[in-house]
């Protein structure tokens, strides 16, 4: 195989003039290397090519070339693979993201739920708790307009008993008859006003 390539190379060489009078000069691919075979400048140019290849191919060059285009293109494939995986984490994180977003959307949704229910139970109750000391008060000074009224009854009938004892006592202790009971009713009308 690596005896195939300089043969080739010789073999072409040799049939470029038949081709260059064949074809006409510097008419198209083959005639363009035949006119290089039969020029001796661009000849010689020509053989000192195809030398370097063949002495580049003996030091392994190609391989070298070809193993780090190889190299190149596994590490470009494997950046690949990672930029592929970056974005599919990237892709999952915000996935993630927005999961644990619409989760808070939702918990706060329901904590405000739960707290307008609990303001709502709060101000029920407070209106109840307001309504029954209003009740007690009520009846709170219910009870204390009541004790005032029998107390003030009490001392009216107290004052109007004392008033007709004494007077009682004026018209016993005095025997003038109709001017003490006058004046018992006068003393029972003060008493009372």
């Amino acid at each position: 195989m690596k005896h195939l390539l300089p043969l080739g190379t010789l073999c072409a060489m040799t049939a470029l003039p038949a081709f260059a009078e064949a074809e006409g000069h510097g008419e198209g691919f083959m005639g363009g290397l035949a006119y290089s075979a039969s020029d001796p400048v661009t000849f010689v140019a020509f053989l000192a090519f195809v030398v370097f290849l063949l002495i580049a191919a003996r030091m392994g060059a190609f391989k070298t070339v070809l193993g780090g285009l190889d190299s190149r293109s596994s590490a470009i494939a494997a950046e690949l693979e990672d930029a592929r995986s970056l974005r599919e984490r990237a892709a999952e994180a915000l996935a993630h993201a927005e999961r644990r977003q619409q989760d808070a959307d939702k918990e706060a949704e329901a904590m405000i739920d739960q707290a307008k229910a609990d303001a709502k139970q709060i101000m029920a109750e407070a209106r109840k708790d307001i309504a029954n000391r209003l009740v007690r008060r009520e009846a709170l000074a219910e009870a204390r307009i009541a004790r005032a009224e029998a107390e003030a009854t009490e001392q009216v009938r107290r004052a109007a008993a004392d008033a007709a004892i004494s007077a009682a006592r004026r018209i016993l202790s005095d025997d003038t008859g109709v001017d003490q009971f006058e004046a018992a009713a006068r003393d029972i009308d003060r008493a009372l006003s």
